[in-house]
């Protein structure tokens, strides 16, 4: 699987909690975006150890600062998780961080030399979609799995990575929301139907092909 380190991300007032992994030579980062703010949610994982396996870092963080108490406001009102400019930044954040380029841990202080991808699940896909135009010389490919992406708005024109919607296709609703987002990308994208798979992907073998389509995605746009 590669090193793992434990870190904190700077975000405004407070800190992001993150686990990292850097598999040996690592070919590029991914930053996971998930919309409830546990940037660990078993799906997740399950997507990060195949990316691991292909040879890229991955970098789960939570989304919202547990010190200023924000992901217990937001298990009470469900207020944050909607609130993508705030979870936008938050992604920035990380983006930035990688680009410090400085050691964690017994790690080597390589990241900020590796490409960047984004994968968002949830209300983390603007999330990440917002990052991606905020930062278009740093991210290179953006992933969404079972996303909102509509909800990045007039943001959607100004992204120009390549951008793969992942939706289950067994999940209309999000389906349609995620053909109307493709329309708005203003660059290149492909939108992955998984066959017979629901909103979170629990039927055999989803996850599995979710993970696959966002692996081959990443390794085609970030691994020179």
């Amino acid at each position: 699987m590669g090193r793992v380190a434990t870190v904190e991300v700077s975000a405004g007032s407070g800190a992001l909690d993150g686990a990292l992994v850097m598999p040996p030579r690592s070919r590029g980062v991914v930053v996971f975006a998930h919309g409830t703010g546990s940037g660990f949610s078993p799906r997740d994982r399950a997507v990060a150890r195949t990316l691991n396996a292909a040879g890229l870092a991955t970098l789960l963080i939570g989304l919202l600062t547990a010190g200023q108490r924000e992901e217990d406001a937001d298990l009470r009102t469900a207020e944050l998780r909607f609130d993508v400019g705030l979870l936008g930044e938050r992604v920035v954040a990380a983006i930035d961080w990688l680009a410090l380029d400085v050691s964690v841990g017994d790690l080597p202080p390589s990241l900020g030399r590796l490409p960047v991808g984004c994968f968002g699940a949830g209300t983390g896909a603007p999330a990440a979609l917002i990052a991606a135009a905020r930062r278009p010389h740093r991210v290179a490919a953006v992933v969404s799995r079972g996303g909102r992406p509509d909800l990045a708005g007039d943001v959607l024109a100004l992204v120009t990575a390549p951008t793969l919607l992942i939706v289950g296709g067994r999940d209309p609703e999000v389906l349609r929301l995620n053909r109307l987002a493709q329309e708005r990308l203003g660059g290149e994208s492909r939108l992955g139907i998984v066959p017979g798979a629901g909103h979170l992907s629990e039927e055999p073998g989803a996850l599995d092909r979710v993970a696959a389509l966002a692996s081959d995605w990443f390794v085609a746009h970030l691994v020179s």
